[in-house]
C-alpha cells in the first residue's frame, strides 16, 4: 500500500463477507494496513455499478458474494475509474494501476465515458 499512500490515496477494500471471514482473509493473506470493510449488501452491491454476484460452487465460498472491482474516487466522490470483474482473475495489476494514476496525474487527464 506504500504506493498508494505516497501519493495521497486511500485504499479500501469492501467485501460482502461477514466480519470472520474479512477478518480470516486479512490474517491469511497478510495485508496488515489494509481498511477492510465487510457486510456490503446485496442491494448496496447492485447499485454499485451492478458488481456482479455469484453463487457459492464450493463449501468454501458464500452462498452469495460478490465478484472483484476496482473504484477509483476522487476527492469530490465522483467515479474517475471502474473495473468490474465477472471473475476473480485477470484484474488490473497494482503495478499498472499506479503507472497509470501517475500518467493521468501527470498528463491532467480527463476521466472518460460520461458523454
Amino acid at each position: 500500500m506504500p504506493d498508494f499512500k505516497e501519493r495521497g490515496i486511500d485504499v479500501i477494500a469492501i467485501s460482502m463477507d461477514s466480519k470472520e471471514r474479512a477478518e480470516k482473509s486479512s490474517n491469511d493473506w497478510n495485508i496488515d494496513g489494509l481498511t477492510i470493510g465487510y457486510d456490503l449488501p446485496v442491494e448496496t452491491a447492485k447499485e454499485w455499478g451492478g458488481l456482479y454476484l455469484s453463487k457459492a460452487i464450493s463449501d468454501k465460498e458464500p452462498d452469495l458474494f460478490s465478484e472483484p472491482a476496482i473504484f477509483l474516487i476522487k476527492p469530490d466522490k465522483t467515479l474517475f475509474f471502474a473495473s468490474i470483474q465477472t471473475m476473480p482473475f485477470a484484474r488490473p495489476k497494482i503495478a499498472d494501476l499506479i503507472k497509470s494514476i501517475d500518467f493521468v496525474e501527470d498528463k491532467h487527464y480527463p476521466a472518460r465515458g460520461e458523454a
